[in-house]
């Protein structure tokens, strides 16, 4: 990964699920939690969607911005949001502008083979739009509580 803890989030403009513009200059002042991964509706990356979502209301109530980043379409990331209602926003990087600005986008292996795709990360940025910390080994099922512990709130 070449962002580290310090340095200023890389901006961006793209959709979310519902076709808005999100950017992440407009959220400054806000904590925002920006989780990319690889893909829609798979075992992993529904586990990490859903317990950002059943801790939603104690994110949101500490001030917390949640925005997840994959490569999906934003009609892929529709039914993903209405299949298990989420209740955050979904960037569509369907371009990969995003994933590789954040150093995200390489090579994978599954089952001994080797192909192009998200990485799954976390990057935890404060109100001023530097990254307070980045979390590379993202525990799917806890990951409300390793973003909690690492901003002590």
């Amino acid at each position: 990964m070449t962002l580290n803890t310090g340095d200023k989030a890389p901006d961006f403009k793209a959709k979310d699920q519902n076709g808005n513009e999100v950017s992440l200059s407009a959220l400054k002042g806000k904590k925002v939690v920006l989780y990319f991964y690889p893909k829609d509706d798979t075992p992993g990356c529904t586990a990490e969607a859903c317990n950002l979502r059943d801790n939603f209301a104690a994110l949101k109530a500490k001030g917390v911005v949640i925005l997840g980043v994959s490569t999906d379409s934003e009609k892929s990331h529709k039914k993903f949001e209405d299949k298990y209602s989420l209740p955050f926003t979904l960037v569509s990087d369907v371009d990969k502008t995003i994933v590789n600005e954040y150093g995200l986008w390489g090579e994978k292996k599954f089952m001994g083979k080797a192909y192009m795709g998200t990485m799954r990360a976390t990057f935890l940025i404060n109100e001023e739009g530097i990254i307070d910390h980045v979390i590379s080994k993202v525990d799917t099922k806890n990951h409300t509580e390793q973003i909690l512990e690492l901003w002590g709130i």
